[in-house]
């Protein structure tokens, strides 16, 4: 019997201003990486001024890695989402808006250019090292460090 009132170890939330492109590579490698190790880790993502889609360029990116992301929607992070999570990670913009005065999580920023409008050879390094950041993400859970 499973206990499904059970809160998960961990929430990470990735956010960026569209989520429609560094936030779902991230969310993507994510799940993969909680699939791979059993992990008991909730994953969120949003954007504070969500696109109307992923952006081409980064559903071609992920196709390369095997993940199909068209069809997935950029959404409105809440609050509430926020609030709940652990640790939120930004991709390269302000966190200002996104981490309330009152939340107590850590916030990690990445840095991260921005894929869109880009090439899908300039959007390959980044896809590349948000793989990279996910999976360290997760050896920390692993390891006990936060």
């Amino acid at each position: 019997m499973t206990d499904t009132t059970r809160s998960p170890a961990a929430t990470i939330a990735f956010v960026c201003v569209q989520n429609a492109g560094r936030s779902q590579m991230a969310t993507a490698f994510a799940e993969r990486e909680r699939e791979r190790r059993e992990g008991d880790v909730a994953i969120l993502t949003g954007g504070t001024q969500p696109a109307a889609a992923v952006h081409d360029v980064v559903v071609e990116a992920m196709a390369d890695c095997g993940f199909d992301l068209g069809d997935r929607k950029p959404q409105e992070i809440t609050f509430e989402e926020i609030q709940a999570a652990d640790v939120v990670i930004t991709m390269g913009c302000s966190a200002r808006d996104v981490c309330p005065a009152t939340w107590d999580g850590e916030h990690r920023d990445w840095g991260l250019e921005d894929p869109h409008g880009r090439s899908l050879e300039a959007v390959i390094p980044i896809r590349d090292e948000i793989e990279q950041r996910v999976v360290k993400l997760f050896d920390e859970f692993a390891d006990g460090v936060r």
